[in-house]
C-alpha cells in the first residue's frame, strides 16, 4: 500500500471516530466534522484512484507477424 492509501484510511478511520464521539457526547461540532473528514477522505480515494488509472502509460500496440 503506498503513503496515499494509508493517510486515506487513517483520515477514515479518525473521521469514523470523531463522528461517533460526537454522537455519544452530543456536539454536533465534532459530529459534522468527523463526518466531512470521513466522506472527505473517501472522495480523495477515489480521486487519486481515478487520477492514477487516467495518467498510465498505454502498452506498445502488438506487432503483425
Amino acid at each position: 500500500m503506498s503513503w496515499t492509501d494509508w493517510a486515506c484510511l487513517g483520515a477514515f478511520i479518525i473521521g469514523f471516530l470523531l463522528f461517533i464521539v460526537g454522537a455519544n457526547i452530543y456536539n454536533a461540532i465534532v459530529g459534522y466534522t468527523g463526518l466531512y473528514v470521513f466522506i472527505g477522505a473517501i472522495v480523495a480515494y477515489i480521486a487519486i484512484y481515478t487520477y492514477k488509472e487516467l495518467t498510465k502509460p498505454l502498452p506498445p500496440p502488438a506487432q503483425n507477424p
